[in-house]
């Protein structure tokens, strides 16, 4: 979708003004035309952050939390407007997620060793400047979200934000520096560059000051910052099942189901992608989910012409990933009411609506004969991405089962997908999940570094 800059800047412009921002909110600070001066300015400014206090950092944050707060409706509107993907209402709460739930310095924690040979300490430094790949999905979430987690352990952090979700991400860039400068913290503790590219990435990949790199987004740009000779961290693909069993409540599994795939018009990686029920009890659930989820069942002919639309050439089709299943259908020529949240459909699991990862409100529901068949088909479903599974059961057996079969860094039990991010479960919230990496749930203890500090045969007092 193209950007309508004139339409973008009316929405910034309007909110702005309703929320009385500072009119110099559009200054881009922290934002260079080159990377190697964006690296360079986070460098000087990590050299104030390193020698900062927790106290100090935690300000800094504390700022970062009030504005993103502030302006998470500002925030929310570009995303949508720019990429023409989700929805206004859930990023508003998700931006409220990042400011209340996202782990801060208290994250920062030392452990202490005391015995007959002296005092050990394990402490958690910083790595210094991190290199930061972010999506369009997710462009000023996951620029905050970064940013709070990587100066809680000392660092700064420079963004190649994906290009259809620039003018988001600088916004949310020049926000953290805002916060820093008012909380009396250095400017470019975040930076990015005017327009971000392959080439610019390359080079964050490649440069020496540069000594790790967090990906947050697809399989490639995974595998290129693992290949890049860096440590680096992954949040890559994920294409979560939802089980359902005959011990579930099945009206509650229809609800959580729907109510967690639709949300953002299902942009999260952690979102419901497809349902693997029980064949016991697979007619009623399509019943609750038509009934009183606001589903829509596609036909035949309209599950091929979808099929046709979303995969266009076999490939996912980025003109309709997030958008909501009323426009969807209407992209095929059905009209249906505004009250239709989800797409549905029985079939097989090789259905390449079921078998992709398809980042929208379609949800396939494979008919399983039995709760083993089910977990068999749930593994093949989930590729071995060790993402992100749910299940709805009141049998902790199977529940356990499930779990260790799957192997996934998230498991929701009897409840919606977003839960995981701490919104109606317990835990905080993280938009980069590193399941390929094996970090799981990032915050800030993920961004540093363990270094021993022994005194010797002193300082044990016991």
């Amino acid at each position: 979708m193209p950007i309508n800059e004139e339409l973008l800047q009316n929405i910034v412009q309007e909110v702005v003004a309703k929320l009385e921002i500072r009119k110099d909110a559009a200054t881009k600070h922290g934002v260079f035309e080159e990377m190697t001066e964006a690296i360079e300015a986070a460098k000087k400014a990590q050299q104030i952050v390193k020698r900062m206090t927790m106290d100090q950092r935690e300000k800094i944050i504390s700022a970062i939390r009030k504005k993103t707060k502030e302006q998470a409706e500002v925030m929310a509107r570009m995303g949508v407007e720019e990429t023409g993907m989700g929805n206004v209402g859930d990023k508003i709460l998700k931006h409220h997620l990042v400011a209340e739930k996202v782990p801060g310095t208290e994250d920062i924690k030392t452990e202490a060793y005391s015995g007959d040979r002296g005092l050990t300490l394990i402490e958690m430094g910083p790595f210094g400047v991190i290199g930061a790949i972010t999506p369009c999905t997710n462009p000023s979430e996951t620029v905050l979200c970064n940013t709070i987690g990587m100066l809680a352990g000392g660092n700064t952090v420079v963004f190649n934000p994906h290009p259809a979700a620039i003018q988001t991400s600088i916004y949310a860039v020049n926000l953290i520096n805002e916060a820093s400068l008012e909380a009396g913290g250095p400017d470019n503790i975040a930076v990015t560059v005017r327009k971000p590219t392959m080439d610019s990435s390359n080079v964050m990949m490649k440069h020496p000051d540069i000594p790790l790199i967090a990906a947050t987004g697809g399989p490639g740009v995974v595998t290129a910052v693992l290949s890049s000779g860096k440590r680096g961290i992954g949040a890559g693909a994920g294409n979560p099942p939802a089980l359902v069993d005959e011990t579930a409540d099945i009206a509650k599994a229809a609800r959580d189901i729907v109510n967690g795939c639709t949300f953002d018009n299902n942009l999260p990686c952690i979102a419901e992608k497809e349902v693997v029920a029980v064949s016991e009890i697979t007619d009623e659930l399509l019943h609750y989910m038509q009934t009183e989820q606001g589903c829509y069942q596609i036909s035949q002919e309209e599950q091929q012409k979808l099929t046709e639309l979303v995969l266009k050439g076999g490939r996912l089709n980025r003109k309709c990933v997030g958008r909501d299943a009323k426009t969807l259908l209407e992209m095929i020529g059905v009209s249906v009411p505004d009250g239709i949240r989800c797409i549905i459909f029985e079939g097989p699991k090789e259905h390449p609506l079921i078998a992709e990862e398809l980042m929208m409100p379609i949800l396939g529901i494979v008919r399983a004969k039995d709760f083993e068949d089910a977990v068999e088909q749930a593994l093949w479903l989930e590729h071995g991405n060790r993402h992100s599974a749910h299940i709805h059961s009141k049998n902790v057996d199977r529940i356990t089962h499930y779990a260790r079969t799957l192997d996934t860094a998230i498991l929701v039990k009897n409840g919606p997908s977003y839960a995981a991010l701490g919104f109606g479960g317990e835990g905080f919230c993280t938009f980069t999940i590193a399941s390929r990496t094996g970090e799981g749930l990032t915050s800030a203890s993920t961004f540093t570094k363990r270094r021993k500090c022994v005194m010797s045969e002193s300082l044990c007092i016991r």
